[in-house]
């Protein structure tokens, strides 16, 4: 091999690492589509208390109702604690939207805005429009006690803000329907819904997966209410 070949040689191997660095440290680009569609509505969502943030940097996802085609049944997916993927990030929760004759469910998804949600009120800042639970500074997330339990933490940035929350706590869990929440996108989240997404990072996916797993987490078998609704940590 000449010394030209060894010197292309290099820079491709230093271009490929760079790349494979690049592919392992960005998150994995979501279609935040359509992915399940069932006939029956799924349950009102249960009444919890949301866990202490465990440490700065950790953002809320709420629980939320998945559905099991082997079970034919609805389980409950316990709101948690999440790392935030990247700085900015900022978390759009899923939601069951009535069309065509069944529910569907909308993925949650990862990205520089809040998002459509259904109008769910999901609580704890995610009460059908936006966020109200705190905001990036910088590097660094800022947190509003009035919807946050930030109790016995003294390493993450916070903040008072009373919010006054003017949807109905009727806790239905899905948009559109008989007797499903009547609520639309506003033109900025129209807007918002083609930036570029990201996924459910891989504890967030391990967590929904191990839920699924455990029989206790059915609708059927708690009839609505979950002995385990919210954890600190995904999958504690």
């Amino acid at each position: 091999m000449s010394r030209g070949d060894e010197k292309g040689h290099d820079m491709k191997k230093i271009l490929m690492s760079v790349l494979l660095a690049a592919s392992l440290a960005a998150p994995l680009a979501a279609n935040a589509q359509i992915s399940v569609s069932v006939g029956i509505a799924p349950p009102p969502l249960p009444v919890y208390v949301q866990p202490p943030i465990p440490g700065d940097g950790y953002m809320w996802t709420p629980g939320y109702w998945a559905w099991s085609p082997d079970d034919e049944d609805y389980y409950w997916v316990p709101g948690t604690w999440v790392p935030a993927p990247f700085v900015g990030a900022l978390w759009t929760p899923g939601y069951w939207g009535w069309a065509g004759g069944s529910y569907m469910w909308h993925a949650g998804y990862w990205g520089d805005h809040i998002g459509f949600y259904g109008g769910v009120n999901y609580g704890f800042g995610y009460f059908g429009n936006g966020y109200e639970g705190g905001y990036w500074r910088g590097n660094h997330f800022f947190y509003n006690r009035s919807v946050t339990n930030v109790t016995n933490i003294t390493n993450v940035h916070i903040y008072n803000k009373t919010v006054i929350n003017n949807v109905t706590v009727n806790r239905v869990s899905y948009n559109g329907g008989r007797g499903g929440i009547m609520a639309r996108p506003t033109m900025e989240q129209e807007r918002w819904s083609h930036e570029r997404h990201f996924e459910p990072t891989h504890m967030q996916m391990d967590h929904e997966h191990a839920a699924g797993r455990n029989r206790e987490f059915l609708a059927r078998e708690n009839h609505g209410h979950p002995m385990v609704a919210a954890t600190s940590r995904p999958g504690d």
